[in-house]
């Protein structure tokens, strides 16, 4: 399994960044797991978009499902999605249209989004939506995928993909606030992607993210095999927050960067 980091920033982009989004591969099968803002454009670097077999989504947040928003622009009036010739595409009688793996209500949400300017349903036409409940297991090709899951604003659901074979398993915390329900979800993972939002913890109300040195924490306590920091801005010090998670998790830590492969 081979999963390529196209954005990693919070809920305001990196210089020339990305939200949320990360590419997930497996023989010739490609999910694409969260599509916040500015990842349609870097998907494109990486995976021709009407290759991409689903999308999964963590949870309901606009750093997490913006760039659906583009992403069905192109599945509808792309040239080459078209029933007709169009330029150099000689037309199409089954044009990509990917499953989009949402929780549950996302339907009814990205209506109103997309309603507030145009044709409600575009996301409907451009996907096939599957709303998910966290004890669903979907099956994508030859990878699993499960859900938990854990506190944060809104509804979210840290995510997991394991091969066919069961010799691979990846972990994506998505957004949290400390909990024993992401390090029990985690146990034993080969790949734990954690955020590392805060450059410390919330002042005032409820909280919903994590620091580094706690990230470190939950990876230590799911004894994840490797620990890579995501959902951190480019405005924090990257030495520091690897230092700071390093010394928590009790080995050497990554922060993830726009282009990052991994193998699982």
């Amino acid at each position: 399994m081979r999963i390529t980091v196209l954005g990693k920033s919070p809920s305001w982009q990196d210089v020339d960044g990305a939200c949320s989004g990360y590419l997930i591969e497996e023989d010739k099968t490609g999910v694409l797991l969260d599509c916040g803002n500015g990842v349609f454009a870097k998907l494109r670097r990486f995976r021709d978009y009407v290759d991409v077999d689903a999308v999964v989504l963590s949870h309901m947040h606009a750093d997490h499902f913006l760039d659906l928003v583009p992403f069905a622009y192109a599945l509808v009036y792309a040239p080459r999605q078209q029933p007709v010739p169009v330029a150099r595409w000689p037309g199409t009688d089954t044009p990509a249209r990917p499953r989009l793996i949402a929780p549950a209500g996302a339907g009814a949400l990205l209506r109103r989004v997309c309603g507030a300017w145009g044709p409600d349903d575009l996301i409907d036409r451009a996907f096939a939506l599957e709303e998910y409940a966290p004890e669903d297991v979907v099956e994508v090709g030859p990878l699993s995928v499960r859900f938990h899951p854990v506190p944060h604003f809104t509804d979210t659901n840290a995510v997991e993909l394991t091969t066919a074979l069961g010799d691979g398993r990846f972990t994506f915390g998505a957004d949290h606030r400390p909990t024993d329900d992401l390090v029990n979800f985690a146990r034993d993972t080969d790949l734990l992607l954690i955020e590392a939002t805060l450059p410390r913890p919330e002042r005032d109300g409820d909280r919903g993210h994590l620091t580094p040195r706690e990230a470190g924490e939950h990876g230590r306590e799911a004894g994840a095999g490797r620990l890579v920091l995501t959902h951190i801005s480019d405005e924090l010090d990257g030495q520091w927050a690897l230092t700071e998670a390093q010394d928590a998790f009790g080995a050497p830590v990554t922060l993830a960067r726009e282009g990052d492969v991994y193998t699982v």
